[in-house]
């Protein structure tokens, strides 16, 4: 049977972008089952523009909660049996649905997708694709083997995967099943959400199908609150992941060794942020439970590098 795609859309003051969002979803060659915004507490005209596509597009208005909140709200109305996920300053390429869909109807043993995307900044200038600059993308690249697709399966591309992700939220295809069995994003966190979610969904996965192309477009925003507020981003960041961390202990090995390496390079951006607004006492502090955790070169040349500023 055909996979029908549920494709959900928090939106959040995004007037200015969401109807290019849209309706990069309404040109898909393989068309979705459904387009589902979820309006979180918006005070511009986002539910506007979504109801200018009338039947088109299903509109769900609640109380600012955040983007993790407003993805579930999404998924738990979904009648798709796949769910997709689309930022609303984000976009898909044309055969972002078709290329997952079609590996889905042949493969049923896959437990979810991922796949290749674009970074562009504000002018659409073109910055680079996600795979080629992440370890984990390079290394499923190298497998493929100038293939369009690859089976990740073995435990050093899992642990990779996990450690240093190449897959945004706008390249996931999941069954809606497994979502809802998961809990879906977790609130109360406003970094990594993704990753917590994404670590999770890996951790009860075998086969996972990775798209060697580029599947759509994310948007680097040059004022956005990570890059205005690095170091509270970064305190966030760890944050949840002190969380994952906890529910780590019940994960599969590569998953956790994953998981902790994404801790240490987690801790050391940290550190980083701080020694750069010249809190190099916090910066030292930020490294140090990675030389508990994890002793070795890697860890105690963190701490040496916050030393020495």
């Amino acid at each position: 049977m055909n996979p029908r795609f549920s494709v959900i859309i928090p939106a959040f003051n995004a007037a200015a972008t969401l109807s290019r969002a849209i309706e990069s979803v309404r040109e898909q060659s393989w068309p979705a089952h459904e387009i589902i915004v979820v309006d979180d507490g918006s005070i511009d005209a986002t539910a506007e523009i979504a109801r200018q596509f009338g039947d088109a597009v299903r509109l769900i208005q609640q109380a600012n909660s955040g983007v993790s909140v407003a993805r579930n709200a999404g998924a738990a109305v979904a009648t798709g049996d796949w769910l997709a996920f689309l930022d609303a300053d984000d976009w898909y390429a044309m055969d972002r649905i078709k290329l997952h869909a079609e590996w889905i109807a042949q493969d049923a043993a896959l437990s979810f997708l991922s796949g290749d995307y674009e970074y562009r900044d504000e002018d659409d200038n073109l910055l680079g694709t996600s795979m080629a600059q992440h370890a984990s993308g390079r290394m499923l690249l190298a497998k493929a083997g100038g293939a369009t697709s690859v089976v990740m399966d073995t435990p050093a591309e899992i642990a990779a995967f996990v450690a240093d992700h190449f897959g945004d939220t706008h390249t996931l295809s999941v069954p809606r099943a497994r979502f809802i069995e998961l809990g879906g994003y977790p609130s109360g966190f406003r970094v990594c959400e993704d990753v917590h979610f994404l670590t999770r969904l890996v951790a009860k996965s075998r086969r996972i199908g990775v798209t060697c192309q580029s599947l759509g477009v994310y948007v680097i925003h040059g004022g956005s609150a990570t890059r205005r507020h690095p170091i509270a981003a970064q305190r966030e960041n760890v944050r949840t992941l002190i969380d994952l961390m906890r529910l780590a202990e019940s994960f599969p090995y590569p998953v956790r060794q994953g998981v902790a390496a994404r801790m240490e390079n987690a801790r050391y951006n940290l550190g980083c942020a701080l020694n750069k607004s010249g809190q190099r006492v916090a910066a030292i502090n930020a490294v140090l439970p990675s030389l508990a955790a994890r002793p070795g070169w890697k860890s105690l040349r963190n701490v040496l590098s916050m030393l020495k500023g």
